[in-house]
């Protein structure tokens, strides 16, 4: 893997263009998008569907590459990455959470936690299991750790890809719409715990939503319309939130 240097940014790209296609079919998903995510956060991406923001997400996180500008992944430039530095990148420092929940149904509780030490080739330090510990304790999944995924309710699930995403203290932690397939109760608590990670273990955590409920969680909210950021907003609540997606829907409409 390349050299690294130090950098204050957990995630950051600049002048990030990202295209489909080509000629008259072409599609522009995002458009010179500069953004940088601070260690220690818990920040939303919003917008409009069609926005760019599940884009954006995978672009940082090295899941898609850019049409022209650069990326960054904590001090890595990832720009011109091949597949295997990015995969390893990937594994040991980046966690996912996303709607589907993403649970291998072979594997219980336990299993699906562990999966990324296993794809690493590794097993947990002593820190890390008293860590694993700790999460199976915070997430109430002490009493679970036997079951697997078709035996758990879908807030459990997500709690299960909470702990796997966290297991290793990665850098980052993007998350994709992670309440989309949960009950508004459900999906509190949910965010309680991504909040909790951000302001009591310093976790960097991007999450991707279009609902005001959900980005009011979050220490700052990047709004996205057609493939630009807009407005880059402190936490408000869902009411402001909900007022501001409304007048960009208004102007968009004009």
């Amino acid at each position: 893997m390349p050299t690294n240097l130090a950098s204050p940014h957990v995630a950051r790209v600049s002048g990030l263009t990202r295209s489909y296609g080509a000629g008259a079919s072409q599609v522009t998903a995002l458009a010179g998008v500069d953004l940088a995510l601070n260690r220690g956060d818990f920040t939303a991406i919003m917008g409009p569907s069609g926005s760019g923001k599940s884009t954006l997400m995978h672009i940082m996180a090295g899941l898609d590459a850019a049409t022209d500008g650069r990326v960054w992944l904590g001090e890595y430039d990832i720009t011109n990455f091949d597949d295997a530095d990015l995969t390893l990148l990937r594994r040991r420092r980046v966690g996912f959470v996303f709607q589907s929940f993403n649970l291998l149904p072979t594997l219980d509780v336990r299993g699906n936690v562990l999966l990324p030490f296993e794809l690493d080739g590794r097993k947990p330090t002593e820190s890390e299991r008293q860590w694993i510990d700790t999460l199976f304790d915070s997430l109430g999944l002490r009493d679970r750790l036997t079951h697997r995924p078709h035996e758990l309710s879908g807030g459990q699930q997500q709690r299960v890809a909470i702990a796997r995403a966290l297991a290793t203290r990665p850098e980052v932690v993007f998350a994709d719409e992670p309440t989309g397939n949960l009950d508004s109760r459900t999906g509190r608590e949910v965010l309680r715990l991504l909040a909790d990670a951000a302001a009591t273990h310093g976790q960097s955590i991007a999450m991707v939503t279009h609902d005001p409920v959900a980005a009011s969680f979050a220490d700052r909210v990047v709004f996205l319309a057609d493939g630009k950021v807009v407005r880059d907003e402190p936490r408000r609540t869902p009411e402001q939130l909900s007022a501001i997606m409304l007048a960009m829907e208004t102007e968009a409409a004009a």
